[in-house]
């Protein structure tokens, strides 16, 4: 059978395009191109948590490698330490048909801690170029973001109370375009620089100073 590179479970399309942005930038994560597919489930974060390793077991045979990924916050597990949860998971991985070429990424609290690279093209993108003041100055103002903090504790409600302020549409595409320009050098996020190290570890043939 020709198997291809990479199959992902993820909880939401925000996710799902997230990733595409991703993956077409393989020079850009020091991998080498891959051939991937993304599967969103229909019952988001809790049946990812719950259901996501025999969700992707039937593939096991189709793809070299899996990956799950879901929220930590809203998957219904949130009592349960990070750590812990991405343990538990990644054992019944090995005890799958996948054994070591599977694992998970539970990202804290969501997907949009992702979103806030210090980058001009998150700017772009929320609709916040040229404004007066800069979007980490009304961050600061409303509250979202503290003095010498990275990124907001509340990622999500951050970013879409940004959104409403420019009147930019929430959609699914913005988490492909963010992911498409920013320096991924500049996001630090632990469960980002998970991804990227697995990734690496799989398919990292490519070295690169992007």
């Amino acid at each position: 059978m020709n198997r291809k590179d990479l199959v992902v479970l993820v909880a939401d399309k925000d996710m799902e395009q997230a990733l595409k942005g991703l993956l077409v930038r393989p020079e850009a994560l020091n991998i080498r191109a891959i051939r991937a597919d993304i599967f969103v489930h229909p019952q988001h974060d809790p049946a990812c948590a719950q259901h996501g390793v025999a969700f992707l077991s039937r593939f096991a045979e189709q793809y070299h490698y899996g990956l799950l990924m879901f929220d930590h916050e809203g998957s219904g597990r949130e009592p349960i330490p990070i750590q812990e949860l991405q343990a538990k998971l990644n054992h019944k991985f090995q005890d799958s048909p996948w054994t070591d070429r599977a694992r998970v990424i539970i990202l804290s609290p969501e997907l949009e801690t992702w979103v806030w690279a210090d980058s001009p093209h998150v700017d772009d993108v929320i609709g916040w170029k040229g404004k007066t003041p800069t979007l980490r100055q009304w961050l600061i103002a409303q509250g979202w973001l503290q003095q010498g903090q990275a990124k907001p504790d509340r990622p999500k409600e951050a970013f879409e109370a940004a959104l409403r302020e420019t009147r930019t549409p929430r959609s699914s595409s913005l988490y492909q375009q963010i992911a498409n320009s920013v320096s991924l050098r500049r996001c630090q996020d632990t469960s980002f620089l998970e991804f990227q190290n697995i990734l690496r570890n799989w398919f990292g043939n490519y070295i690169s100073c992007i």
